[in-house]
């Protein structure tokens, strides 16, 4: 076997994707910017306050001065659904974040080292998937409290399994790779080669779930938000929105039209980014 210098370890690298056919990416990224955007010049975008009460202009129908019409509080809900979406976009990144580098460090650990290391993380995993996610996610905030801070720890606490899985399968096949037996016998250390020349090459299937993982996140925050457990009145979030509105879905379905739309919007341009990073990785790894 010929010993290939460690530091020469492959990285992926990808291709310039706005010089490509990737549709998929470039919509994603483009939508997903002008959401962000929009979040963070909320006051330039709207000119409302998300919170500011006017009973007298309750349950306006859209207009130029509404676009979106006012809620049962006269509460403008164009603007409280751009200043939702810092809330929700905030779930979504944290969301996944945290167990996104939960789990790769787990996952990692457990392919490299192997033995009881992978017996142990393997079992935790196995018996956290056994339950239904969201049941999960609802009896932990349940026990918790409601509140956004208690959302992101049950978040992190049953989703870091899904990056463990991955960036373990990834692992196990890497380690068995020239440049790490050559890493080894040049006498780099554990620490080294996990995190310099496995962790670079394994992350990549992880990025792409986030995406898928980032929607879910969203939808959930939204649920929880609805059924109470998640962000508290008058917080603009778009599941709490339609959750204080929801009795006038038939008589002022603009309020709830709004929100609803936020989100499948949301979810799709995340989709479309992954789908797009998706076909990235393929390309890389044909």
């Amino acid at each position: 076997m010929s010993i290939v210098p460690a530091e020469a370890s492959p990285r992926r690298t990808l291709p310039r994707w706005l010089l490509a056919g990737n549709w998929s990416l470039r919509l994603g990224v483009v939508g997903f910017a002008l959401i962000v955007l929009a979040a963070i010049f909320a006051p330039l975008v709207s000119s409302f306050d998300p919170v500011a009460l006017d009973l007298r202009n309750a349950l306006k129908a859209p207009s130029l001065v509404h676009p979106m019409g006012t809620d049962h509080l006269g509460r403008d809900v164009f603007s409280r659904v751009i200043y939702g979406a810092r809330v929700d976009l905030q779930i979504g990144a944290i969301g996944v974040a945290l167990p996104l580098i939960l789990g790769s460090v787990i996952g990692l650990a457990a392919g490299y080292l192997g033995g009881w290391v992978d017996a142990v993380v393997g079992r935790i995993v196995d018996i956290i998937i056994a339950f239904p996610f969201l049941v999960l996610v609802i009896a932990i905030v349940a026990m918790l409290g409601p509140g956004l801070i208690n959302l992101y720890i049950a978040l992190t606490a049953i989703s870091w399994v899904l990056y463990t899985r991955i960036v373990r399968a990834e692992a196990l096949a890497l380690k068995k790779r020239e440049y790490v037996l050559a890493a080894r016998n040049l006498g780099f250390g554990h620490l080294r080669i996990m995190f310099r020349h496995i962790l670079p090459n394994a992350i990549a299937p992880a990025f792409v779930f986030a995406m898928s993982d980032f929607a879910l996140d969203v939808q959930v925050g939204a649920t929880l938000s609805f059924f109470g457990l998640g962000a508290q009145p008058p917080t603009p979030e778009w599941g709490l929105m339609i959750a204080e509105t929801r009795s006038m879905m038939l008589t002022a379905p603009w309020v709830v039209v709004g929100p609803g739309l936020a989100i499948v919007v949301v979810s799709l341009v995340v989709s479309l980014i992954g789908d797009g990073l998706a076909d990235l990785v393929r390309g890389i790894d044909d």
